[in-house]
């Protein structure tokens, strides 16, 4: 399976509806993420292999694109304007038979080495030999406010997602974790829980990586084991800029026609501090009252501004 089949692939008109979502081990799911459970769960897994792990819409593709660059942009230069990046880094868990896409199948017919691999899934749904293998793994964790908005509007123009409802609605049901990946908050305090015993796994901000990019690329280098060139190291930093990514068909969602750029675009704004300009003030108190309720028993903490 690949993931633009040009028979019946995601470059041909989708006559989809909207999913359901429904629980699944505690988790709110949706079938494209398990139905091919038992070949996610049995994923055989490298020890060269690079897993981006995020809950959804925490810079997956931006780390995925620029991790890509780094390992790849020197040997094929024309690879990240070229191959969308699907195919440069798989999404583990997404099967979708009738339009011939299996993250597990791809990785398997992978030949590059390392394979970088995409996944949403929570701490506990991960596939043991990823820790057998100790493959190395990039979890990349973003503040709550601007990951519920930035969800909202990627649920909007995505007719595989469940169908958002309005803003507040909306709001509403992130809080509850009632979204694809369940709870924001399981997802990220579980992931770091896991970071502070298990030394093959780097836990990074998204705030960060906006806030400084060198600071944060060099942990990334530094944890990767990978030594670029500084041309190397300014040319995956340029093609993983917000407006080179919205530019690059590879990269920007429009050969995904499950996607509806005239709703809202897949490379949106790439800000922190957006929630600003949904949250009303009293959403925002609630929230925050409800956030400090959640997270009072973690030493894991975001900024919601830099």
């Amino acid at each position: 399976m690949t993931s633009l089949d040009q028979d019946v692939g995601f470059s041909q008109p989708l006559r989809l509806t909207r999913t359901e979502l429904f629980d699944f081990h505690g988790v709110s799911m949706i079938n494209y993420f398990t139905d091919n459970w038992d070949k996610v769960q049995n994923f055989q897994a490298k020890p060269d292999d690079v897993v981006i792990a995020t809950y959804p819409k925490a810079g997956t593709t931006w780390v995925s694109h620029l991790l890509d660059l780094l390992y790849f942009g020197a040997s094929a230069p024309e690879r990240g304007v070229s191959v969308p990046l699907i195919e440069r880094v798989p999404f583990l868990e997404i099967y979708m038979p009738a339009f011939r896409l299996s993250g597990v199948e791809m990785l398997d017919k992978m030949t590059t080495s390392p394979r970088l691999i995409k996944t949403h899934l929570p701490i506990q749904f991960v596939p043991k030999s990823f820790w057998e293998q100790k493959s190395r793994i990039v979890y990349v964790a973003r503040n709550a406010k601007d990951s519920a908005v930035s969800y909202f509007h990627f649920d909007r123009m995505n007719c595989l997602q469940p169908e958002p409802g309005d803003w507040a609605s909306y709001l509403q049901r992130f809080r509850e974790g009632k979204v694809t990946f369940g709870s924001w908050y399981d997802h990220v305090t579980g992931w770091w829980e896991k970071s502070q015993t298990c030394p093959n796994l780097l836990y990074l901000h998204y705030e960060d990586l906006a806030e400084d990019i060198d600071r944060e690329l060099e942990r990334l280098c530094s944890f990767l084991d990978v030594c670029p060139t500084e041309e190397e190291r300014r040319r995956a930093k340029e093609g993983a800029k917000f407006d080179a990514m919205k530019d690059n068909a590879m990269t920007n969602g429009t050969l995904i026609k499950a996607m509806d750029p005239k709703i809202s675009p897949f490379m949106r704004k790439g800000k922190v501090g957006d929630w600003k300009n949904h949250f009303t003030v009293s959403q925002n108190e609630q929230f925050d009252r409800e956030y400090r309720e959640k997270m009072a028993n973690t030493v894991l903490r975001f900024r919601t501004e830099i």
